[in-house]
Formats: C-alpha cells, structure tokens, sequence
C-alpha cells in the first residue's frame, strides 16, 4: 500500500514514482500534441499497447566532462536513438558563445530504429573573476527539439584555471 510503510505503520512522506512509471522520460519536455495528417493510427497489436510510438533516446543521458584544462578543446559523443515506429526529425538549440559549448551533427530525418551522433565540443575558457579554489564549475542544458518533445542534455565540466 501507498499509504503504509514496510513496517505496516503509516507514512510520513508521499511515495514520489519515477518518472519511467509516470509515463514520461526523465529531461525531457512535452511538446502540445500536434495532429499528423501523413501518420496514420498503428492497428498492430503488438504496437498498440505501448505508450510512445515515437521519440528519441540520449545514450548517455548526461554528460560530464571532468576536469579541463584551460584553452584546450575537448569532445564527447552522444547518440540519439529513434525508438518510435516512424521516421522522425529533431534539431538542436545551440548554447550560447560563453559557455564555449558546441554541437555538430548531420541534419535530416532519423528512420525508426536508427541513430544519429551528436559530437559535443567544449573549448575551456574561464570567464570572470579569480576563483578561490582554482577550478570554474560549466553547467548547461543543451535543448534538443524533436516534433514530440524537448529533450535537455546536461553537459558539466570544470575548467582548471
């Protein structure tokens, strides 16, 4: 029960499902649901009792860079996985210049099933001030909008200064 602990005694804090189970992918944002004259309804039984038809997984869901050296350029990889049952398109937001933040990909669409790379490209550079410890913390949420949902892709590094 929801309402009783292990211990058969009542609970001091509501019980917080994951968001797998609430039906929504952790990061992400839903877009308003737009009507697709193109897509017709899927009457395949094996398809019909999944939630999602379509959208994107990031494999990994995060990104996290370590330490960096200043004035050095650093990459990593992300794949994109499309795990609906139809073609689908998705472009990316990019950060703004400060961050030193980059994307590079190939647009266009992503059939059912396959994937795209997204190579994300940080050039380390400090901006501001003297730090006391010698280390400048860069934490960005890179937007990745696709026709059902925003996803965000949080990248986190340390610049060594």
């Amino acid at each position: 029960s929801l309402l009783l602990n292990a211990a058969g005694q009542p609970r001091e804090e509501k019980v917080k499902l994951p968001s797998s189970l609430q039906g929504r992918k952790p990061n992400s944002i839903p877009n308003k649901k737009v009507e697709d004259p193109v897509a017709g309804k899927v009457n395949t039984s094996s398809l019909s009792t999944r939630q999602h038809l379509s959208g994107f997984h990031l494999i990994p869901p995060r990104v996290t860079l370590g330490v960096l050296k200043q004035g050095c350029t650093y990459a990593a990889t992300v794949i994109l996985k499309n795990v609906g049952v139809n073609f689908s398109r998705f472009r990316v937001k990019q950060p703004p210049p400060h961050t030193g933040l980059r994307v590079m990909y190939t647009p266009g669409p992503v059939a059912a099933g396959l994937q795209v790379e997204l190579e994300i490209e940080i050039f380390a550079m400090v901006i501001g001030g003297e730090d006391s410890d010698g280390l400048e913390e860069v934490s960005h949420d890179i937007e990745i909008l696709t026709e059902t949902e925003t996803l965000l892709l949080p990248v986190r590094a340390n610049i060594l200064c």
